[in-house]
């Protein structure tokens, strides 16, 4: 069950990780605090809170109008419910009032984001939104408070390029408002090159992308005024550039002037580095979030000298500052959404798992019932033709066979008794070997009469037995039908579905019919002319469709109330289907349902094409006779 909201044991662990989170380098927050899809606290930290005479414990459960709310709380509410529905995080500026105070806050609200479940939080985090204020030449701040621009002295013979001080704000506010409208790292690159090559009318602005354990650093982004060499892509090194070096070191604009001309910098034979791309002037800014550098930002101007004013440089550190806050929004962002999609990756990768291991054990179950049931099943098989056996040579030992007559039938009743025996222990012996991985066959060729009158005389007695017609349907051919097989289990396979046929057939009877594919197959590396298919069709009990998945499972009947009635282990088709298949041929069950029959093909190699006997060829014969 979850605790509510206002569950004073809920809000002091939501209000420890808030503190934990605000306090973390990694988390480039002031102030952190987490809403429900109500507007209601669920957490609250502010590591200015003190100075604002702000408590905590009276904000946390809270609804959003009570204590320290938006001056516009329908909006701020709005905002919630879209990024919850949306799961995208939104930067805003808002304005907060806590009792009498009025709060200015740059905020990022972000979704809180959990495998295979509905956001209902948000999270904000953020800090205070406060012009950086100048100091009067007597001492003092104002906050806007206009620095002239520096002049000139004549030898220098420099124009002056600069924004005028009434532009500096509201320039500063337009881009600032451009770039933090969006937490895509691309997109913030690019705005800010622009918007600073636009308004400095700057030759080239380039953006770089920064970390601090990587030697290189990569232009990201690039704006440029007239014909220029493109620079996105090129990498600078770290160790290798003084000016790179030293802006990240200080984190203070570098500014370097130089008095080489186009030609002189396409003629140099060094490393490239920011100042060997210098016509006239460059100025290098460090963007940073909480003194930790995440960027570069280039200014050149090549088309004449310039000397950057203190409004200029002021202007380009502010907006550094405000890109570097929104470079760490958007990396923290994309690292929260980049650990959301590993959490629902992992969790699903854990939930497959868990699938196919309910499904291995469902398997395992049913496989070890199957065995136990096959065990039941064969304990009967083989103890019925071993007391047969015991039973007719127990009668002969006591002489109860009153004339040889009777003793040679009681001598061939132990016969056929043991050659069941011998046949179900082979059909043991086979399984295993095949399961094990160890069975092995060898071919060579098969004549196809030889194998089906031996077949035939071993299923004659049962067949008379039950009164059942049984047919052997052969191809017309000029010569000998010989297969590539082997003889034994060949027959092996033939007496298995003969013998299912005749087993499981009460009227009718039985037919085994061949027919000769003309389709090369390769059996063991060696290429064959075709194939013969061998059909045994009965008229018995059939199986219904639902079942007949289970015929070629291993220790498995099609119905398990039949055995005691039928007899038998359950692997004659298993058997029949492995040794076909390590013979190159494929075996198939037809059977339209209960009392319909069935039909078992399998298929084996020819060792050679027949000729064979056309219908037009013996009408032609006939005619001539």
């Amino acid at each position: 069950m979850t605790p509510p909201v206002n569950d004073p044991s809920t809000l002091s662990t939501n209000n420890e990780l808030t503190a934990t989170l605000a306090s973390s380098h990694d988390y480039p927050a002031e102030i952190v605090f987490t809403h429900n899809s109500e507007g209601q606290y669920l957490s609250f930290f502010w590591k200015a809170a003190d100075c604002y005479n702000i408590q905590s414990e009276k904000i946390v459960g809270s609804p959003l109008a009570a204590v320290f709310s938006p001056v516009e709380p329908k909006p701020y509410l709005a905002r919630i419910q879209e990024v919850l529905s949306t799961r995208l995080a939104q930067q805003f500026s808002a304005q907060f009032h806590y009792g009498e105070q009025l709060i200015p806050l740059d905020l990022v609200m972000s979704p809180v984001l959990l495998p295979d479940r509905v956001p209902t939080t948000v999270m904000v985090t953020g800090r205070l939104h406060m012009p950086k204020p100048k100091r009067h030449k007597g001492g003092g701040f104002a906050a806007e408070e206009a620095v002239l621009p520096t002049k000139l002295t004549s030898h220098e013979k420099e124009p002056e390029l600069s924004i005028s001080a009434d532009r500096h704000h509201k320039l500063l506010t337009q881009i600032a408002w451009n770039i933090r409208r969006t937490l895509d790292l691309p997109t913030i690159w690019q705005q800010t090159v622009e918007g600073l090559g636009e308004v400095l009318g700057v030759s080239r602005c380039i953006v770089c992308s920064y970390q601090p354990d990587e030697p290189m650093v990569n232009v990201a982004a690039e704006y440029c005024r007239g014909v220029l060499c493109p620079m996105v892509g090129l990498t600078f090194s770290v160790a290798e550039d003084p000016d790179l070096r030293s802006a990240i070191a200080t984190l203070k604009p570098i500014n370097v002037r130089s008095q080489r001309s186009k030609a002189d910098i396409d003629a140099l034979d060094e490393p490239v580095t920011l100042r060997s791309l210098i016509v006239h002037s460059m100025l290098v800014v460090t963007t940073c979030y909480q003194d930790q550098p995440n960027g570069l930002i280039v200014l050149y101007q090549d088309d004449q000298p310039r000397r950057w004013t203190e409004i200029e440089l002021e202007f380009v550190q502010e907006l550094a500052d405000q890109v570097g806050t929104a470079i760490a929004h958007a990396n923290l962002i994309a690292a929260s959404q980049a650990l959301a999609t590993e959490l629902q990756r992992a969790n699903s990768n854990l939930l497959q798992k868990q699938r196919d291991l309910e499904e291995a054990r469902r398997q395992a179950e049913e496989a070890s019932r199957l065995k136990s049931e096959f065990l039941a099943n064969t304990s009967h098989e083989l103890r019925t033709p071993l007391n047969g056996m015991i039973g007719f040579l127990k009668l002969i030992l006591d002489g109860m066979a009153d004339d040889p007559e009777e003793q040679q039938e009681f001598i061939g009743e132990a016969y056929r008794s043991a050659l069941h025996l011998l046949s179900i222990i082979n059909d043991i012996l086979d399984i295993a070997k095949i399961e094990a991985g160890k069975l092995q066959i060898e071919l060579s060729p098969v004549k196809l009469s030889e194998l089906l009158n031996d077949v035939e005389d071993f299923i004659t007695t049962q067949v008379r037995q039950k009164n059942l017609s049984f047919e052997i349907q052969k191809p017309p051919t000029d010569d000998e039908i010989i297969l590539y097989g082997n003889y034994q289990r060949l027959l092996q396979v033939m007496l298995n579905l003969v013998g299912n046929a005749i087993k499981f057939t009460h009227e009718g009877g039985v037919t085994v019919s061949v027919e000769i594919i003309k389709k090369k197959v390769t059996v063991q590396g060696q290429e064959l002319p075709g194939s013969a298919k061998v059909r045994v069709a009965d008229t018995g009990i059939g199986v219904s469709l639902d079942k007949q998945d289970k015929l070629f499972q291993s220790f498995s009947q099609v119905d398990g109330s039949r055995t005691r009635q039928y007899g038998g282990t359950g692997l004659g088709l298993a058997i029949s289907q492995k040794l076909v298949e390590a013979m190159g041929g494929v075996v198939n069950f037809y059977s339209m349902g209960e009392g319909l029959g069935s039909t078992v093909t399998f298929t084996v190699p020819l060792y050679q094409e027949p000729v064979m006997i056309t219908t037009q060829a013996t009408d032609g014969l006939d005619l001539l006779l």
